[in-house]
């Protein structure tokens, strides 16, 4: 199912030297400190994506406060859920420069101000700015590099760490929904979001944790990943090959960058043993520049790398399954977060609140939520199952399961779809594996940064467009068709493009071509 290096259109040089050289495994991929690592992005889950499930109890909040229109008070959960998804390209440029240990540590900071500086507001527009676009800006910063880690600690149990990890969204969605009931019940909504940013520091530790594999780890990985590929024959799906770091994508600029920010510190080292002569002032001047310099170079290499995967010659862009992934996204997410910003209100709508109120519907989908990934995860570990099909058919669920919500008008009805939701919906921990598998590790960061990116266009037109449907029709249900009907374009995209590939008959190689 997946783009091989010739559909895509990459040369890759000769493997065999890093094949033939026997291999110590580093103790940290698949273990060791690869467990703190999931334990820091399953707190990471928790704070933000959990938080940002449970906005339904804010958003409530906020209509009895300001007196707004549903289609713009909506307008503040989707800015923040969606600007944690959109900067996701961005924030792979701050992950290729200061790596993802100091960008997480910055976006916890950023995340708890915004907050904080929430739970002073005085009108809706005020909240678009510090809870849309500040918190938002600083959960984007804390969640693509916790996604990114695991990523790069784990080989042989991706789908399960990723499942362990993700989990922390439904464990958050349902702790945080009844931590912010409480806390808007008994101290009101603006004392709960102020005691929410002091939680959300937390994200600084979480970012702490996140300790860079060296690059000579990271070189190994992908040695025995190749190695793995080529001994494993699991399904059809995963037969063709990844692309990896010894591959052409951004290797030209990379060796230009090289050779240049070499020349850089060559120059600084020269004058630096020059004038070791000197005054102790010139030294410290010296020392200053050789600093300034050394942090050119990574800020240089850092874009670099980041320019050439989105707009290179052999950019991500080129890889036709990826396109069609990115399309899918930006219809798939919006159907998620709906039910999770309006369920409260269709409760409502339909006299449950009572029922509601003893088990949540929205607590539903993050219990099951959490079982769904973990289970998902394990069978997409399975060598005889292909984590494509898995991802298709938990894609197949949920949007049966949106179509068929607006029919259900009983609390039972309505439990069982949610929970179906939830299950189904455990597909968010595949879709690294899925991105990596399309594109390798070293580029994880910059291609899941352009598939949050197109999430987060769906999480931020999705509720306010629900809500702006409820004012003009009196109902929730024209949403969830509309919503359910786009879905299922971006999975027939996902079907038709790697049909259209198996059709065509592939190429020889550049290399095969030279020979």
């Amino acid at each position: 199912m997946y783009a091989s290096r010739e559909d895509i259109g990459y040369d890759f040089g000769d493997d065999s030297k890093v094949r033939s050289k026997p291999i110590k495994p580093n103790p940290n991929i698949d273990g060791g400190w690869a467990w703190m690592i999931v334990l820091s992005s399953f707190l990471v889950h928790i704070l933000i994506m959990g938080s940002q499930m449970a906005l339904g109890v804010l958003n409530m909040e906020w209509l009895e406060e300001f007196n707004q229109s549903r289609g713009l008070t909506a307008w503040v959960s989707s800015l923040s859920m969606g600007i944690t998804l959109i900067v996701g390209p961005f924030i792979g440029l701050f992950i290729s420069m200061c790596g993802c240990r100091t960008t997480a540590i910055i976006g916890g900071i950023l995340n708890a101000l915004g907050w904080i500086l929430s739970a002073y507001a005085s009108n809706v527009h005020y909240l678009f700015l510090t809870f849309g676009v500040t918190a938002g800006i600083g959960s984007g910063m804390v969640y693509l590099p916790a996604v990114v880690m695991v990523g790069q600690y784990f080989q042989k149990r991706r789908a399960l760490a990723q499942g362990l990890s993700t989990t922390g969204t439904g464990f958050g969605a349902f702790l945080m929904t009844a931590l912010l009931k409480y806390l808007c019940t008994e101290l009101g909504w603006r004392n709960a979001m102020f005691i929410q940013g002091a939680i959300s520091l937390n994200l600084c530790v979480c970012g702490a944790l996140m300790r860079p594999l060296s690059p000579k780890d990271l070189h190994e990985k992908y040695a025995v990943r190749s190695d793995s590929e080529e001994n494993q024959a699991k399904a059809p799906s995963h037969s063709t090959e990844t692309i990896k770091s010894n591959g052409v994508l951004g290797e030209e600029p990379e060796k230009k960058e090289e050779a240049a920010n070499e020349e850089v510190l060559g120059s600084v080292q020269h004058i630096e043993i020059g004038g070791k002569s000197g005054s102790g002032r010139s030294m410290y001047g010296l020392r200053l520049f050789k600093t300034v310099s050394q942090l050119t170079v990574t800020v240089r290499k850092g874009f670099a790398l980041w320019y050439s995967s989105y707009f290179g010659a052999a950019s991500l862009f080129t890889n036709r399954v990826f396109v069609a992934f990115v399309i899918w996204a930006l219809f798939a997410y919006s159907s998620f977060v709906i039910p999770f910003i309006h369920l409260p209100e269709i409760v409502k709508q339909y006299n449950l609140s009572r029922q509601d109120n003893v088990f949540p519907l929205t607590s539903i989908i993050a219990i099951v939520h959490i079982f769904g990934k973990v289970i998902l995860g394990i069978i997409s570990d399975l060598p005889c199952i292909s984590t494509w099909n898995v991802f298709l058919m938990a894609n197949f669920t949920l949007v049966t399961c949106i179509l068929t919500l607006p029919l259900m008008q009983t609390y039972v009805g309505l439990a069982v779809v949610c929970g179906l939701i939830g299950f189904s919906s455990g597909y968010f921990s595949l879709m690294p594996v899925v991105t990596e598998d399309l594109v390798g590790t070293k580029h994880l960061a910059n291609a899941y940064g352009i598939i949050i990116c197109a999430n987060g266009i769906s999480a931020l037109f999705g509720p306010p467009f629900a809500g702006w449907i409820y004012d003009i029709t009196q109902k929730y249900d024209f949403s969830f068709y509309i919503a359910g009907l786009l879905y299922m374009v971006g999975i027939i995209f996902l079907l038709i493009q790697p049909c259209i590939q198996k059709k065509q008959p592939r190429g020889k190689s550049t290399e095969e071509a030279q020979v």
